[in-house]
């Protein structure tokens, strides 16, 4: 069991920041994407000319007070949103999408938006926060299953079930976030921002499909980690089977998996390893436990029952426990989830969807202890993979 020591000291600062009043055109532009807009679309539904919308997004005009009302309320942000310092966008090229060819450019940036938002959020954690550091061992060139293996050696596993694998990673050091908008296109996707490895997930599937796509992600930044991400079809399935390998080793799987191609066993064997039927399916005949031909009948009946989107006896969705942990603390001293929204200039809905929608228990009246943040004593809060 890994254990990791995250320290709070709750310190404001407003390094940064613009002017009040003066709209960061960067700002504009990114909840725009956020929102999957394009400037046409968003005009029309402000109620400006496209011609003014380009003029305050290349910076060459401000927006009049009403527009920008405007152009915020069709965008859900607050206008103060729009006030703040450049936000880091993250280049296409150093995120892991998966078919990033067959996807829409606008939920490629709708995602990369999505990451920005996260970036905003860890950002204003760290000045308070001492959180894990990256312990992503890196083995580029290996094969996926030896890596997987050497992965589970070095974080403790041995041939265990994985754990709540959001948990497993934060206490590695990688930041793990939701999509804040529905990008059903987008399955998952990693990157490294600098020294700091971020995966994001769409919790709008199944909890053991993202177990797999959380695997898949690590498996991007263990075997092709760097400052690029990698591009065509073998990175994909590299990760892929070491996302297989590492939820499901092979010694364990031989030891336990059903034998033959019997679906309602597999169902019931997927529980030991909290995976999908389809993955489960899928290993199985990677490692010759299911002939070609078991193989291709069990897909076809996974495929009729509806199992390749739903999942039969569906476990429970894993959330962050880290930022559980923090926003504890923040709220012990009397800080709520709609304080730091609002020091983030953003609307609690979003910050809700990029934390897996961890909700506080409000605190009474302004939400103040009477205790000024800085003068309390640096809470240590433990947190378990």
């Amino acid at each position: 069991m890994a254990w990791v020591t995250v320290m709070a000291p709750l310190s404001r600062s407003n390094a940064g920041r613009r002017p009040v009043g003066e709209v960061n055109p960067s700002r504009l532009i990114l909840a725009r994407k956020l929102r999957g807009l394009t400037k046409r679309e968003l005009a029309t539904h402000a109620g400006v000319s496209i011609r003014s919308l380009d003029n305050y997004e290349s910076g060459q005009h401000e927006p009049s007070e009403t527009n920008l009302s405007q152009l915020a309320e069709v965008l859900d942000f607050p206008v103060e949103f729009f006030e703040g310092p450049d936000i880091d966008v993250p280049a296409v090229e150093v995120t892991s999408f998966r078919a990033v060819t067959r996807l829409p450019a606008r939920r490629v940036e709708q995602a990369n938006a999505s990451a920005a938002m996260a970036q905003l959020l860890v950002r204003w954690i760290d000045d308070r926060f001492e959180l894990p550091k990256p312990e992503i061992p890196r083995y580029p060139g290996v094969k996926p299953e030896v890596a997987a293996e050497a992965v589970r050696k070095r974080w403790g596993l041995g041939e265990k079930p994985a754990p709540n694998m959001v948990h497993l990673l934060e206490a590695h050091g990688i930041r793990v976030f939701a999509l804040i908008e529905d990008c059903r296109l987008v399955d998952a996707f990693s990157l490294w921002q600098g020294d700091r490895p971020y995966i994001f997930l769409n919790t709008t599937k199944s909890a053991e499909r993202s177990r797999m796509d959380a695997a898949h992600e690590l498996g991007h930044l263990v075997l092709h980690g760097g400052h690029s991400a990698p591009a065509g079809r073998e990175p994909e399935l590299e990760a892929q089977r070491f996302g297989a390998a590492f939820l499901m080793p092979r010694r364990s799987l031989l030891a336990m998996a059903p034998r033959g191609g019997d679906l309602s066993r597999i169902i019931r064997a997927k529980h030991h390893w909290n995976v999908a039927v389809a993955n489960l399916a899928y290993r199985m005949h990677e490692v010759n436990l299911l002939t070609d031909w078991q193989y291709r009948t069990l897909f076809i009946q996974i495929s009729s029952a509806g199992y390749r989107t739903s999942e039969p006896e569906g476990s429970r969705g894993e959330t962050s426990q880290l930022l559980g942990k923090v926003f504890e603390s923040l709220r012990a001293d009397g800080v709520t989830k709609a304080h730091v929204a609002n020091e983030l200039r953003i609307n609690i809905d979003d910050l809700n969807k990029l934390t897996f929608g961890l909700v506080l228990t409000p605190v009474e009246g302004n939400g103040h202890t009477g205790q000024h943040a800085g003068q309390r004593d640096r809470p240590t809060l433990t947190i378990m993979s």
